[in-house]
């Protein structure tokens, strides 16, 4: 099946910002190719644009094995011909534990999900995008609040944010000569599962734990879908969205 359709591909498809941004690109015309490590997650969120039809494709992937990820963009060309936008959104955290009593096997999950997958995913994206015809697409990274500045106690979640923001640059630069754009967005306290425990109080840099605010998770999907409605001569390097009153801006 070759489709003259926009095709994205959201890793983390199942949960959180990456159902939410899947959707919002469905109902926005794109064929989404939704991946995840568990199937159950991502049949429903397909099941949330019901006349999608061939438009979604479900895949069962792991970011953080090179054969996978490589296996996932075999099925994205094969069932669609091409590819136009990859959110490189799949990601986990470490417990939230003092920094001398992570394990090896807890810093390494991080890096392993959140920054070597998005690394594999982009390398296997840049040869499908310098190889098609037009040439060139569009790859958003999903670098979150923690790209700038840490809670307490989140060394690896921390540490493999910013690294995402080298990762970004590097493939922005290193995309020029295909037309491959490259940007991140940087999410603070989206409304999902994972933020859920903002509303029983979370521990802040001075020692205290405080309630923080959240905002409605569309809000991320709607700029994800700016950021990928741009031409290619165009692109939004940078995007922060937040909740307005989240603890972020100032000093705390």
């Amino acid at each position: 099946m070759i489709s003259s359709e926009k095709i994205a591909l959201v890793t983390g498809a199942g949960t959180g910002i990456g159902r939410s941004v899947a959707l919002a690109l469905l109902r926005e015309g794109y064929s989404v190719v939704l991946a995840g490590r568990r199937l159950e997650p991502l049949a429903e969120t397909a099941a949330g644009v019901p006349d999608a039809g061939s438009r979604v494709l479900v895949v069962s992937a792991d970011v953080t094995d090179p054969a996978s990820v490589e296996a996932l963009f075999a099925k994205v060309k094969q069932g669609y011909g091409r590819l136009d936008l990859l959110f490189n959104n799949a990601g986990i955290s470490a417990p939230a534990v003092l920094l001398e009593d992570l394990t090896f096997d807890q810093w390494k999950g991080v890096l392993d999900t959140c920054l070597t997958g998005a690394f594999l995913c982009t390398q296997q994206a840049f040869r499908i995008m310098k190889a098609q015809r037009p040439q060139g697409g569009r790859i958003i990274n999903n670098g979150s609040i923690s790209a700038h500045t840490p809670r307490p106690n989140s060394a690896p979640y921390t540490a493999a944010k910013h690294a995402i923001t080298g990762l970004t640059k590097s493939t922005s630069l290193d995309g020029r000569k295909y037309d491959i754009a490259c940007g991140q967005i940087d999410i603070g306290n989206a409304a999902t599962d994972m933020t859920a425990k903002m509303k029983q109080g979370v521990p802040q840099a001075d020692g205290s734990k405080a309630i923080e605010p959240t905002m409605d998770v569309d809000q991320v999907a709607r700029a994800v879908v700016y950021m990928a409605s741009l031409p290619l001569d165009a692109n939004v390097a940078s995007l922060t969205v937040l909740a307005t009153k989240m603890p972020f801006v100032g000093r705390g």
